[in-house]
């Protein structure tokens, strides 16, 4: 079985193209040209040749039906921000290696400072901070808890540059995590404006956290989830020099007013990370028992599915579930095939198949977790 081949499901009449080969036990299918989806291999069976020959098929056909399944698995990975991996390499299980840049492909992340969290291990990300302007920054790294704050790291950054690692958190850990506190002054060698300084806290929500998942990220070249520091990426608030040197003549003389000093604002309390049930079930009438369904469009009530199936997958992550099931029935297939599509494209989905026939049919899918 390699990339390429031509295998039908045997759970189903689904036909596709091997796109990767992510494990001993797993490998990528492209289904319809439209999307991919992980795979046990004794799950699938390869299509042989005689058989495409029998119905009439010519092997130029054939190899033209695969370089079209090729392309749509890339289509569908760029739709996804995602790199297709290239058909030689299998997945690693290890942290997400490097991702290098594609010759003469557009910047996706505009200009501006970030906080970068990248995977060491499955488990472990490390903190960076990512200046992807056209200045030098002075930067302070320190993080808060309980309302106590707690310096750790100040240092100068160069242009185009991403610091060492600040510090390293665990994902099991994610409703634990400290609030990082980042302050920020950018400066310009013999420039003649001045900046502002910047301080930024953050504070990290499951439901936002696995959206900000960037496949290539400037600077470092690798998958990262990303969070922006400067609030006016395109440039700081410059300080007029005549207004700066008023302000050091007051503040020298003693005549300035009084000024709070710049710190971050005492935190709410974070609210713990409560598990979704194992079952979880998207029809409309369980995530609005109250009725008052009248009105919506299909669309909408699509929305409100897939809002609740997103919310309940990023907390079974966040809280570090093995599995979970998704109820969402059979009807004409338009929900199962959506969520099937965001789950394929969803790295931290170690594989996802159709669940308890016996009890739901194919109106469910059961979902295992990294």
């Amino acid at each position: 079985m390699n990339v390429g081949d031509r295998v039908r499901l045997l759970t189903g009449r689904e036909e596709g193209i091997i796109t990767r080969l992510l494990s001993d036990e797993l490998v990528e299918v492209a289904i319809d040209n439209d999307f991919t989806i992980p795979v046990l291999r004794r799950e699938v069976v390869v299509v042989a040749a005689e058989e495409t020959k029998a119905f009439g098929q010519s092997a130029a056909s054939v190899a033209a039906e695969k370089k079209a399944a090729s392309s749509g698995a890339a289509r569908a990975a760029k739709a996804a921000g995602v790199a297709p991996a290239a058909p030689s390499a299998p997945l690693k299980t290890e942290g997400p290696a490097p991702v290098p840049a594609a010759k003469n492909a557009p910047v996706t992340v505009q200009k501006g400072l970030y906080l970068a969290l990248t995977h060491q291990s499955p488990e472990l990300l490390a903190l960076h901070i990512v200046n992807h302007t056209d200045r030098d920054v002075l930067f302070t790294y320190g993080e808060e808890r309980n309302g106590q704050y707690r310096g750790l790291r100040a240092e100068k950054l160069a242009a185009k540059s991403a610091s060492p690692a600040l510090g390293h958190w665990h994902l099991k850990d994610f409703d634990q995590w400290a609030a990082p506190v980042v302050q920020l002054l950018p400066f310009q060698l013999n420039g003649n404006t001045a900046y502002e300084l910047l301080t930024k806290r953050l504070q990290f929500k499951a439901a936002s956290f696995y959206t900000s998942r960037q496949p290539n990220v400037p600077v470092l070249q690798r998958e990262a989830y990303l969070f922006q520091l400067d609030e006016k990426p395109a440039a700081p608030v410059a300080v007029a020099p005549e207004k700066l040197a008023e302000t050091l003549k007051a503040q020298l003389t003693g005549n300035a007013p009084a000024k709070p000093a710049a710190i971050a604002p005492t935190p709410e309390p974070a609210k713990a990370i409560v598990a979704p049930p194992h079952e979880v079930d998207l029809h409309l009438e369980a995530l609005r028992p109250e009725g008052g369904t009248e009105g919506l469009t299909n669309t909408a009530i699509l929305k409100l599915q897939l809002d609740a199936f997103e919310d309940a997958l990023s907390r079974a992550l966040a809280t570090n579930m093995h599995e979970i099931v998704f109820i969402h029935g059979s009807g004409n297939g338009t929900l199962r095939k959506e969520l099937h599509k965001l789950l394929s494209r969803n790295r931290d989905i170690k594989f996802f198949e159709d669940s308890q026939k016996e009890k739901f049919g194919y109106g469910a899918t059961l979902v295992r977790l990294k």
